[in-house]
């Protein structure tokens, strides 16, 4: 099932500037509907899976309560970008035609400081927790992803979750992983309330919910790595890996207590 229409489109109309702090160049641009986007394009680094990474973990971000900038689907023209300048990002550009994801942009927002803004127990227990959920291998002291816009936290750029999808293989051992990587999270040493964090997320994360959310992801997007799967089966692997993950959480859960012990 293609849900395309579960979120609104876009069409990009203007390239403003590279965003050249990651490796996969997004872009600032301005759309039809008078806003301006971070679009981040499936010609990139990781192709289409950092586009599903990225809808996966913001919309699962939001239905758990965070602050995510709303999410499009933004529309290539062909013809955009012709008249660009740097021979890099026209060929990112003419790979990327068709339907890409933009995030919001937060004007006048900046980058979260650990030294700077504290964030409290709960909040920080709650955040760990949906990086070790999603597998989320970001959110490091040397890339938070996270900014201060109006005095609140907001959680981007989630792209570099789901890492099993890259391989495409065991994703079964891959759902019940430990994910070791949270010992590198920027909150893990505030994160003291995991355990209600894993109570709370796994009433709220219901199957329901996350097919849902899983639906969102458009067929074009999904490319068997062999191509004998369709759409609709490789939806299902990123459903089943949601549920079997949170129906197992407490692995993940006391893979992030353990870290953190050996942190403090």
């Amino acid at each position: 099932m293609d849900a395309t229409n579960q979120l609104r489109t876009v069409n990009v109309t203007r390239y403003i500037l590279a965003l050249r702090e990651g490796g996969s160049l997004p872009a600032l641009a301005d759309a039809d509907d008078g806003f301006k986007y971070v679009v981040k394009f499936r010609g990139a680094g990781h192709l289409e899976k950092a586009l599903i990474a990225e809808l996966l973990g913001g919309e699962i971000a939001r239905l758990m309560g965070f602050k995510v900038p709303e999410l499009v689907y933004a529309e290539l023209d062909p013809a955009f970008g012709r008249t660009e300048g740097d021979e890099e990002i026209q060929d990112l550009l003419q790979g990327s035609q068709g339907l890409n994801l933009a995030l919001h942009f937060l004007s006048g927002a900046i980058n979260f400081d650990p030294l700077v803004t504290e964030v409290d127990a709960q909040t920080a227990s709650e955040i760990v927790w949906l990086d070790a959920f999603i597998t989320n291998v970001d959110r490091t002291f040397k890339n938070t992803n996270m900014l201060m816009w109006h005095k609140e936290l907001w959680l981007i750029d989630h792209g570099a979750s789901f890492f099993f999808h890259h391989s495409w293989v065991n994703w079964e051992k891959h759902a019940l992983s430990p994910f070791t990587y949270i010992k590198d999270h920027v909150l893990l040493p505030q994160a003291t309330m995991l355990d209600k964090a894993n109570t709370k997320f796994k009433s709220i994360l219901t199957e329901e919910a996350l097919r849902n959310i899983v639906n969102l992801i458009p067929d074009t997007w999904l490319i068997s790595p062999d191509g004998s799967e369709s759409p609709e089966s490789m939806r299902e692997v990123y459903a089943q890996f949601l549920i079997r993950r949170i129906a197992n959480s407490e692995i993940f859960v006391k893979e992030a207590q353990d870290a953190r012990k050996v942190l403090i």
